[in-house]
């Protein structure tokens, strides 16, 4: 495994942007960054339990008292490392969407770079493998929306705004839990596969399947079922007859 260097990630002269950064606060900023680097891929080669700190501050190039000073130990380090990589997935994910105006194609683009994501072993490993494990699992499913639930919010909010339903913002929401848990559970289901490309095809079908039923909702102007109605029992489609 390549060395992080420390010493190479320390501009020579003060950061831009940043009125006074010292050299010092400038060094202190990429050791933090050397070790999250070399954590990210011996956590994502090894695992967490089989990933020391020993092999992590020798890696970084850097004492263990200088891990210490910036986190309380290796499942802080842990969380750092996980926080990261959902937030790159939820980029990823992000940018498959922007700019896509039809909403049945922008739900099936988040559909596969999420599927594209969940097959590369960084994310396996860290997320899914060991992240439950490691933050528990109420800890683990606040990062897991910190990071990634908006994504589903968007692409819940285009296909049900795609029909003449009037849903309000706690029904909208309601749907994209429900989808949200979905998702998390076909990506978990595709992590642990044996075969992680054929298990993706299968999820992409299946959800593609239920995407095509609301679709063909929509087409035909179907009304939403009575559950899902506001208060004065009327949806949009049918104040609009």
């Amino acid at each position: 495994m390549a060395k992080a260097s420390v010493s190479k990630l320390v501009p020579k002269v003060p950061v831009p942007g940043v009125p006074g950064a010292s050299r010092r606060a400038a060094y202190s900023a990429s050791t933090k960054r050397a070790l999250v680097d070399v954590a990210e891929q011996l956590f994502a080669e090894k695992g967490y339990a089989a990933t020391s700190l020993d092999a992590i501050v020798s890696g970084a190039r850097v004492t263990k008292g200088a891990l210490y000073h910036h986190f309380s130990g290796k499942q802080a380090l842990f969380e750092s490392v996980f926080e990261r990589v959902e937030q790159e997935a939820a980029k990823r994910i992000q940018k498959s969407l922007r700019g896509e105006k039809d909403p049945w194609r922008k739900a099936l683009e988040g559909l596969r770079s999420f599927l594209d994501v969940v097959q590369e072993v960084r994310y396996r490993r860290i997320v899914i493998q060991d992240g439950p494990a490691v933050l528990g699992y109420e800890r683990y499913r606040e990062q897991e929306e910190r990071s990634t639930f908006a994504n589903i919010v968007e692409i819940v909010r285009a296909t049900l705004d795609a029909g003449s339903w009037d849903l309000d913002e706690d029904m909208l929401q309601t749907f994209a839990r429900i989808f949200f848990g979905a998702m998390s559970s076909a990506g978990e289901s595709v992590a642990t596969a044996d075969d992680p490309e054929a298990a993706a095809r299968r999820v992409e079908g299946a959800i593609g399947f239920l995407l095509a039923g609301v679709q063909s909702l929509v087409e035909q102007g179907i009304s939403m079922p009575s559950a899902f109605l506001g208060a004065d029992g009327t949806d949009a489609a049918e104040e609009g007859e």
